[in-house]
Order: structure tokens, then sequence, then C-alpha cells
């Protein structure tokens, strides 16, 4: 098999090179290797554990089919996943795409070229193949946990109850429909405009399994399952950064220095937030001292060392490499980096059976429903005061929110030692939006919001409300577009990404005023009014996705409605305005329809929840409505005095532009209405 498609090859597909390459090796047999040593570590690991894993469980022997097999894909299916989400990762930001004229303006109009098309085929292929073990996996987890054989749990009668009964099976249903969408639609992509797109759908396969396992259960489940997704999406990043990079330089690709350089910088964020997680997530599962003393914490110190050792070395080795690079010489760094990934695989493995050996017994056996349900107890009822005295930092939101911040900083610093400056006001406002989120997350408020309708609503529309306000007015993507420089000519880099998000055709759709209203008024009624927020609500990762939502429903609406970001086919600000004042009695209708509703949204979920100061359900449902009719009003009313104050500014503008010209060139309109008036009084004097 030849990986290699010539100018003549790839004129149907619409992708375009400008020299044809040699021929060289498919790395498929490669990607195949990997997949191999993954599942065949993980399923010798699991394989050791089976009469443990079995007694914990109190189940029978499924058979060697399952007993085997489902280590072996899970453990495979990482390393397909990480191909994709690589693959992606070099099509939209590694290798450069054919640029018309090599002007780095028109990256949106850019097509891939042969490299770019290779690498996101191979990603599309990818993720159908991860789709299919995913479908494969549904059958074989209701065998394994119900001791069914394999062969049994192929029925379509099975099917139903373990997509209805396990949550893992419904979660890699879930898998297999995110990655077969996203898999068929890069088939058909040849632009590079996609190619970012396919990159998030990638890493969104990957979700799913995020919310299952040791980590979703149990106390202390909220940093177990966020530490988990944290520790998922960049390990596919890492691993696949590198498959990525090994293909590419086996194609004889051009730029490998710059994408191995840009490779280098995301390979070390990942090591770092993926020791910071793992540590999280080991402290919930096993205390420190049983790390040497039980088998599940030998796991946790194996997978540790591993992560730390390739992390380390293949920094080095990646430092080392990009001067040969340079010189052409990449001999070295693709036999180095082909055994970096074997061990990548192997370490893969060995974090697979992590989810088949039994942990060690829970610290405290004894734990509340609340505990269960929420990951930690509640002991007093939410006032004003004490909220800000309860706190428990979320390592998902408030975590970002100092990124973020601490980015920001760091791009006004250089600025100014630049010598160029940027308003203060901006950066206080990025920096009160970061502030709110931070403190809003990780206080009495977000701690609440889990247990109690109306502390929920408090968050809600917080995210919606009042942090994408404080955020659009920082401008992060002007900042960033000023910070960074624009790449070489033919070679786009952030700065050119960051010009393509502000100013692409989805994003112009999206922010259309009646798009833009539509999404931020209606998501509202939807949530609440079906039976979505009765399922989201019952377990964590619901609680997490429901966060995002409302935070980039809000920052899309308000980007468009106040943002100083540029956004493609702004109305004027005295559109905006109209567009304001027909939403706002939307917001209104929501509250008063929640403090008018007699049944209780997501009962069956906080009646259970056992909160000791008893709440009425029904009365705090009522303050939640009353927390969205007054939320949902006052931050609208501050953003139409920012729309009113833009509105006089422009027209200020418009007024000094008019002036200037009409003393440099005269006023026509102004000369003939006078010359009309002349002539008006002439004819009354006659």
């Amino acid at each position: 098999m030849v990986e290699q498609v010539a100018d003549k090859g790839v004129q149907g597909s619409k992708v375009t090179s400008d020299v044809e390459k040699p021929s060289v090796k498919s790395s498929w047999p490669l990607y195949i290797l990997y997949a191999l040593i993954a599942g065949v570590v993980g399923a010798g690991i699991s394989w050791g554990f089976l009469s443990d894993s079995l007694a914990a469980l109190g189940i029978p022997d499924p058979g060697r089919f399952t007993t085997a097999g489902l280590p072996f894909f899970r453990a495979a299916s990482w390393m397909v996943v990480s191909l994709a989400v690589g693959s992606f990762l070099a099509s939209a930001f590694l290798i450069s795409p054919r640029l018309p004229g090599e002007d780095n303006g028109k990256i949106l109009q850019a097509r891939l070229t042969v490299d770019g098309h290779l690498a996101a085929r191979t990603g599309s292929v990818a993720l159908i193949a991860y789709a299919l073990i995913a479908l494969l996996m549904i059958p074989l987890t209701l065998s394994d946990v119900s001791g069914t054989p394999f062969a049994r749990t192929l029925q379509p009668d099975m099917w139903s109850v373990a997509i209805s009964q396990v949550s893992t099976a419904l979660a890699w249903l879930w898998v297999a429909l995110i990655a077969g969408v996203v898999g068929i639609a890069g088939l058909f992509s040849h632009k590079w405009s996609s190619q970012p797109l396919l990159f998030v759908g990638a890493i969104l396969s990957v979700i799913p399994l995020g919310m299952e396992g040791h980590s979703a259960s149990g106390g202390d489940h909220d940093y177990g399952t966020n530490s988990y997704l944290w520790h998922l999406v960049f390990l596919v990043i890492w691993v696949g950064g590198l498959m990525a990079l090994i293909a590419h330089c086996r194609r004889l690709g051009p730029g490998m220095a710059t994408a191995v350089r840009r490779y280098s910088t995301l390979a070390l964020i990942s090591i770092i937030v993926m020791a910071a997680s793992g540590i999280v997530n080991a402290l919930i599962r096993v205390e420190p001292q049983d790390w040497l003393t039980s088998t599940y914490g030998l796991i946790i110190v194996a997978k540790m060392v591993g992560v730390v050792v390739l992390g380390v070395f293949g920094y080095v080795h990646r430092s080392l490499a990009i001067p040969q690079l340079k010189r052409g010489d990449a001999g070295t760094f693709r036999r180095v980096a082909i055994v970096e990934v074997a061990i990548m695989a192997a370490v893969t493995g060995i974090a697979i059976t992590m989810g088949r050996t039994p942990p060690p017994p829970p610290r405290d056996p004894n734990l509340s429903p609340m505990a269960i349900k929420v990951g930690f107890d509640l002991y007093e009822a939410p006032t004003f005061w004490n909220v800000w005295t309860m706190w428990r930092f979320d390592i998902m939101f408030s975590a970002i929110a100092i990124v973020l911040a601490a980015l920001y900083i760091y791009g006004v610093v250089k600025l100014r030692r630049r010598g160029e400056e940027w308003p203060a006001m901006r950066t206080f406002w990025f920096l009160l939006g970061c502030f709110t989120l931070a403190v809003m997350m990780s206080s009495g408020m977000g701690m609440n919001m889990m247990a109690l309708f109306s502390m929920h609503m408090v968050v809600h529309m917080g995210l919606t409300m009042v942090v994408p306000v404080f955020l659009v007015l920082g401008a992060p993507l002007t900042l960033i577009m000023k910070v960074v420089p624009p790449g070489p000519p033919g070679t786009p880099g952030m700065h050119e990404w960051v010009q393509a998000l502000c100013s692409n055709r989805l994003i112009a759709f999206i922010t259309h005023p009646a798009v833009n209203t539509i999404q931020f008024v209606a998501f509202f009624y939807f949530l609440y009014i079906t039976p979505l927020y009765p399922i989201l609500v019952q377990d964590h990762g619901g609680h997490v996705g429901m966060n995002f939502l409302f935070l980039i429903s809000g920052y899309i609406y308000f980007w468009d409605m106040i943002g100083v970001d540029p956004v493609p086919n702004r109305r004027s600000p005295m559109v905006r305005l109209m567009w304001l004042v027909f939403s706002m009695p939307f917001h209104l209708f929501f509250g008063v329809y929640l403090m008018q509703l007699t049944d209780i949204i997501a009962y069956d979920f906080y009646s259970q929840l056992g909160h000791p100061w008893n709440p009425d359900l029904l009365q705090d449902q009522k303050v939640g409505g009353g927390i969205a009719w007054a939320s949902g009003s006052f931050p609208l009313v501050v953003v139409f005095g920012v729309l009113f104050y833009q509105w006089r500014k422009d027209d200020k503008r418009q007024e000094k532009e008019y002036d200037a010209h009409a003393d440099a060139e005269g006023d026509d309109e102004m000369d003939a209405y006078n010359q009309w008036l002349a002539q008006m009084n002439q004819g009354r004097g006659e």
C-alpha cells in the first residue's frame, strides 16, 4: 500500500499540490501496531486481575472473549481516537494549507495540500474505525457487567437493555454517533476552514467516556470527573499529535520544523495538565501511603512514571530534533518518535487496566445520598452571606478562568514591552470576568448549584448574563491579533487563525441578529420546559455540559451585541439596540413562567439528596424563577446602556466625518438647499 496522492489523482477531490513527491510507505501498519500494543498490554494486565474483578462485581465469568476483548478493544480505541485527533490537529494547525498567492489573509479560501488532505483522510478513517469499535463495545460492556456470554448480548433485544440500563453502554453509543458523523463529514471536507471544526468534533467524541468509570462515582466525583476529562483530552492530543507527525515525516512533508515546534509546545502543555489531573484523580481514589501497597496504587504509579519519563524524553528529543529538521535531516526524529509512540501505547494499555482493577475500599463507606449524587456534603441552607464562606475549588471552570487571566496579563505585558498601548478598561473588564467566573464556580454558589434549583439559576444567569458581558468588553481576540505577529507568507499561524475565527461564514451566520437572539432566548425555554434538564441534572457531567453551553451561548450573544472584537457584518448600534429590546420580554416571561409553575422540575433528583435543612423544593423553584426574572433584566439594562453609548459615539463619529468632508470639499446638499432658499426669497421679492 502506498500513501501517496499525486496532482493528477486528487484533482477530483479538489486538492492540489505544487510538486508530486516520491512515493513513501504507508503509516497504517504502524498505526495498527500501536493499537495492538495498547490492546495486548491492557488485556494482559486485566487478565491477571480477572478473579478479583469478578469477585468485586459479584458476577459470573462472561467468557474469555469478553474478559480479554473488552480491555483489548478499549485500549486499542484510545490509540485509534488519538490518531483521529492528531490527524485533524495536523491538517488544521500543523500543516499549512495551499494559500492563493501565499496570502495568509486568504486562509478561509485555502484548500488542503496533498499532505493536509492525507492527514484529514487519516483522521476520518480513524474516527469511523473508532465508531465501529464503540458499537462493538456496547454488547461487550453488557456482557461484562452482567456476566452474560457475549454471543447472547449480540441479540437485538439485549441492545435496548444495555443502552437503557448500563450508563457505559450509552456512553459508547454516543461515542459511535459523534465519531461516525464527524468521520463521514471529514471524508467530504477539502478546505482548511472545515479542519478546526473536525478537530473539535474528534475531541468531542472522547467526552462521553470521560463521564464514566471509577472517577464518575462515589465521593468527590466532581473532582474525579473533571480531572479525568482534562486527562483524556490532553492524552489524545499528546499521543495523536506525535502519530500524525510521524506520518507527515514519512511522507516527506514540508514544514516539518514548524510542525514539530508547534506540537512540542502542545505536548509540554499536555504533559503538565496530564500530570496534574492524574495526581488529583489518584488522590481521590487511593491514599498516598497506599500507592505502593495496593495493586490499584501500583498501576497508578506505573502510569505516572511512564507519562513523566515520556514527557521529559519527548521534550528533550524534539528540542534537539528541530535544528536537524531545519537542515532537512528527519531520519533521527522519525526513528525516535516511532519508538516513543510505541511506549505511549504500552502506557495507554496500563492506564486502561485501572478501569478493570477493583480500587481500594472507599475512605468513607457510609456516604450520604448527597455525597453520592453531588460528590460532597452540604450542611446548611445557602444565604446571601454564607455562600462567600463556602469554598471548594472548581478544577474545571475556575482553572480555566485563572489560565485565561494569566494569558491575558501576559499579552498585555508583552504589548507594553514593545511600546504599544492597550486600554486599561479592557484589561479591567476581562479580569473582572475571569474573577467572577472563578469565584462563582468555587464559592457556595457553585457548590450549591447541583443541590438546589435556585442556586443553579444563580449560576445559570451568571454564566449567561454576567461573565460573558465582562469578557467580551475585554476584546481578547483583538489582543491576540496585536500580540501575535502575522506568520511568514504561506505559513499562517495564530494571528491568521484568530482572523479566520472572526470572519468566517459560520460565525457570520451565528451572529446574525435573528439567529443569535433565537439561540440565546430559545435555550432557556428548551432546557427547562422539555425533559432535558431532569436528565442532565442527574450527574456531574450533565452540569459541566450545561455550564459550558451557558457560557458559550452568552459569549456569542454579547460578542455581537456589545463586543469590541470584530464580527462579520456587524449591524449598527441602533439595529442591535432594537434586537435587544425585542429579546428582553422573553427573559422576563421566562422568569414569570418559573414562578407560576406548580410542578417541581427534576423532583426525583432533588428529593433524593436528603438536604439536612429540608428545603421546600417548590418554593426554592419559585425563588429560582425570581432570580431568573431579576437577573435577566438587570444585565440587559446594563447592555442597553453600553449599546446606547456606542450608538451616540457612532453618531458623533459620523457627524465629525461629515463636517470634515464638508470643510474640505464643500457640502453639495447644503449648497443646493441654500440656493433653493435664495431662489424662493428672490421670487417673493419680485
